[in-house]
């Protein structure tokens, strides 16, 4: 299953299963899991850990050093899950030691070509990014959130679950759960309601996350007092505490 112009270190533990393509480098402490298929002229660079029954396509570049200014050798690593899709010309980058020193990738998600996911990272479950989506350092991605081609998400922002943001959106603070953003400069416009449909959603959980979205951007309220009144829906509403939560975890301030 291994070609034999792939170069693989005598480091690397390759599971039962894996494929690896033409002029393939793998390099020490690179463990991958079974099933897991890499195409021709793929370069992993370890430490990292890959999952199994992932596909990484030609010519992508995953755990290269971070491209960090303060990164100065130290042993920092990548995790990815299982059953991802990476396509062309991908680019995961390891940690740094001024974060956990390790980018993980959780399972399950889509990463089309071109995409960057950069050094720290955390991404989460079922998650796409469409062609040359961008993460800058530190930034993190909750499940089944979508990134249109061309979104570049600014460092140590976050990206909130089953949220949607436009193609060519700049993004320099947090964007809440559920919420799809567009335009130059982004703004909410609604929640992402055909996609939390697709994800079983409820009409009632539909309905209350629209009002929670008339709240926090329809009210006039002040972001405090809009919050107050969030969370005294969450307490028989579990999917407006998941915007509470994540209001009260802001650092950077979210998009409104």
């Amino acid at each position: 299953m291994i070609h034999p112009t792939a170069i693989i270190d005598p480091g690397a533990q390759l599971d039962v299963g894996v494929t690896v393509g033409p002029y393939s480098i793998i390099g020490d402490r690179v463990s991958i899991g079974r099933g897991t298929t890499i195409g021709p002229h793929v370069v992993i660079k370890g430490p990292a850990k890959i999952g199994a029954d992932n596909r990484i396509l030609q010519f992508a570049s995953v755990g290269e050093d971070p491209q960090d200014k303060k990164y100065a050798g130290e042993d920092t690593r990548l995790e990815i899950g299982d059953r991802n899709l990476i396509r062309e010309y991908c680019t995961i980058n390891r940690g740094t030691a001024q974060d956990e020193a390790v980018t993980r990738v959780g399972s399950d998600n889509w990463l089309m070509s071109y995409t960057h996911i950069a050094h720290d990272c955390r991404v989460g479950n079922h998650v796409i990014m469409s062609n040359n989506a961008t993460l800058a350092g530190h930034v993190h991605v909750g499940d089944h959130a979508i990134l249109s081609g061309f979104a570049a998400i600014h460092q140590f922002c976050r990206i909130g679950a089953h949220s949607f943001v436009g193609g060519l959106a700049g993004i320099t603070r947090d964007v809440l759960p559920y919420m799809l953003v567009a335009g130059q400069p982004p703004e909410p416009h609604g929640i992402n309601q055909e996609g939390l449909k697709r994800r079983g959603f409820t009409p009632d959980q539909i309905r209350n996350l629209k009002e929670a979205y008339r709240i926090l951007y329809r009210s006039n309220l002040k972001l405090a007092e809009a919050r107050e009144q969030l969370a005294a829906l969450a307490a028989s509403q579990p999917e407006v505490g998941v915007i509470v939560s994540f209001i009260d975890a802001s650092e950077r301030s979210i998009l409104r």
